[in-house]
């Protein structure tokens, strides 16, 4: 990379992802084709005791040890040591289209754009992950107002004009950064934009713990909306083990 400017820096939250990461890696790849020697990929392990770090590694991520409980954290940490023009993130589970990198690219390029998320699909699909989905969807639409999560991208100074992540979450901080982008974005007058069918991401929760969890369980999605409920985002997110 050395003499060419990095355009993207690709953050990745990771705990033991060593199933997943792979495919995640070479999503990224694939997207990166045009921009040789333009993409840094980190990779912030977060307590990882598998093979994450070494997949990574193989890839030539750039890696960073973390041990918080807090994925603001963990993505802001990834996020200080950037060097990309944009940033974007990406879950270890999840992948994007080989298209995503050079559609970020024309979007933020006309300057209508403050940044956005992206939209896609599981890897599997049923009545029950409908369901669900549809269950969380409605408060977080009344709480949030029309977003996209995903995958977010934007400049490197606007991510950091906002403060990144709010650390003072454990859980629904992805609709509260899209929340605060998209304000940002409205007093620079610029749009908080949408790429649909840019990703797909893993079932594996709903695998784990049933298509029909959030009907059955709506305690998660109180919990979600709360923002702060220890026990359930460890559940979800900092304890979950596939």
């Amino acid at each position: 990379m050395e003499g060419n400017p990095i355009k993207f820096s690709i953050i990745i939250p990771a705990h033991n992802e060593e199933k997943y990461i792979g495919e995640c890696l070479d999503s990224i790849m694939a997207a990166a084709a045009p921009y040789q020697n333009q993409v840094e990929i980190i990779v912030v392990l977060n307590r990882c005791t598998d093979g994450t770090e070494e997949i990574a590694q193989t890839y030539n991520c750039i890696t960073l040890k973390n041990e918080d409980k807090n994925l603001s954290k963990i993505r802001n940490a990834g996020a200080r040591i950037a060097r990309g023009e944009i940033v974007i993130t990406i879950d270890a589970d999840t992948c994007m289209n080989k298209y995503l990198l050079r559609t970020v690219d024309q979007l933020l390029s006309t300057g209508v754009f403050i940044g956005g998320g992206v939209t896609g699909h599981f890897d599997r699909m049923s009545l029950g992950i409908m369901a669900s989905v549809t269950t969380l969807s409605i408060p977080i639409l009344l709480k949030y107002g029309w977003i996209s999560v995903g995958i977010f991208w934007c400049y490197r100074r606007d991510f950091e004009a906002i403060g990144g992540f709010n650390e003072e979450m454990l859980m629904a901080e992805d609709c509260d950064f899209a929340k605060r982008l998209s304000a940002w974005g409205s007093r620079n007058n610029k749009m908080f934009g949408t790429i649909p069918f840019g990703m797909k991401t893993s079932a594996r929760k709903f695998d784990k713990f049933g298509d029909w969890v959030l009907i059955k369980r709506p305690e998660l999605i109180s919990a979600y909306l709360k923002e702060n409920v220890q026990k359930h985002a460890d559940e979800l997110y900092y304890d979950y083990e596939d």
